[in-house]
């Protein structure tokens, strides 16, 4: 894989000769906005190479991740599709993966039998407390530079580009 300061000077010589040939292009936003794709791409593979070994992907640690952080452990396939980013068919698929490994179990909602309730199993906890320790250096390593005062600020800045965005999908819902 390419060195990460390696595809920065790629990125910066890139916008920078986009930015001479369409002069209103919002250069600051399109690096900012490469900078978070290339950031997160690379999180995502290494976070990807972990789980491999365990038979899962991003979507199905996260979907686990999201059951063991619920209050009760357990969450229903529209509440994880929602929160987890996907879609009901490929849920159906995590659904699927997680229950084969015996990760969570899927039975009707004692509250409403028509809804399905995903709840986690003691071995999918232990799954995520085997699993998570592991990333801690890499994780505090990535923010290592990084100061108490500017991790608190990247917190700030990046919640209020995710709310944003979120501001903008949700017009682009509106009739």
């Amino acid at each position: 894989m390419t060195r990460l300061h390696e595809c920065l000077a790629l990125m910066d010589a890139g916008t920078a000769r986009v930015g001479e040939s369409i002069p209103d292009l919002p250069l600051p936003e399109v690096r900012l906005t490469r900078l978070l794709l290339l950031v997160g791409g690379t999180l995502l593979t290494e976070l990807e190479a972990t789980l491999k070994p365990h038979g899962l992907n991003d979507s199905d640690f996260r979907t686990l991740m999201l059951i063991y952080s619920s209050p009760q452990g357990s969450a229903t396939p529209g509440e994880l599709c929602e929160y987890a980013q996907q879609g009901p068919t490929n849920m159906t698929r995590i659904a699927n993966v997680l229950v084969k490994a015996g990760l969570v179990t899927r039975a009707p909602s004692a509250e409403d039998r028509r809804r399905v309730l995903l709840s986690i199993t003691p071995a999918g906890k232990r799954l995520v407390r085997k699993i998570l320790p592991p990333l801690f250096p890499r994780v505090l390593g990535a923010f290592a530079s990084l100061s108490t005062s500017d991790k608190r600020t990247l917190d700030r800045l990046l919640r209020q580009v995710a709310l944003n965005i979120d501001t903008l999908t949700q017009s682009d819902r509106r009739p």
